[in-house]
């Protein structure tokens, strides 16, 4: 009994030692694509804005690059690797926190609008592609009618839905569950 859990500790430390240095390449790709997004003011600022429950919307953004990221790999397909980085890092550059209503903006509607806000913020400070363009604006897709037109904004699209849900029902890192009474 003794040898049947020493080598299923065994390879659970393989496993998670895989899954970091997985994550860790990841990251180089994030700061090698990005790093002036990564390191701006604004998008510094966007951890003071939450995104869905106690997630803000950097951290929201982050998960969807490095999501979007595995996806790609997972399908295999064929794309700009770094329009898809940059894509995702900027897809909810909105630059506001929609639960907030203030007099000039209401947020109503956000997940309508706020794709056009973020590429309008998104092409204020940095040099788009039309790849990343399209991720930013068609990532809330079907509310944006207009379907991607490009694989990258599919798999940004993906992630993004993939990335809220969980957060949304509480199930990423980071949240902390309610007990029940």
């Amino acid at each position: 009994m003794g040898t049947i859990k020493f080598c299923w500790n065994e390879y659970k430390k393989k496993k998670r030692k895989r899954y970091f240095e997985k994550l860790k390449k990841i990251q180089n790709e994030l700061n090698h694509y990005a790093w002036d997004i990564l390191h701006s003011d604004n998008f510094d600022k966007s951890k003071n804005n939450m995104q869905h429950g106690t997630i803000s919307v950097k951290e929201h953004s982050l998960q969807v690059a490095r999501q979007s990221v595995i996806i790609s790999e997972l399908l295999g397909i064929e794309h700009s690797r770094r329009d898809l980085v940059r894509g995702a890092l900027l897809h909810d550059y909105f630059l506001y926190d929609w639960h907030k209503a203030d007099k000039e903006n209401p947020h109503r509607l956000h997940g309508f609008h706020h794709p056009a806000r973020a590429l309008r913020n998104a092409e204020y400070e940095y040099e788009l592609t039309d790849r990343q363009r399209e991720i930013i604006i068609k990532h809330m897709w079907p509310l944006t009618i207009k379907p991607p037109m490009c694989r990258e904004a599919w798999v940004v699209t993906a992630a993004d839905k993939y990335c809220s849900f969980l957060e949304t029902v509480h199930l990423q890192k980071g949240h902390r569950r309610k007990k029940r009474k």
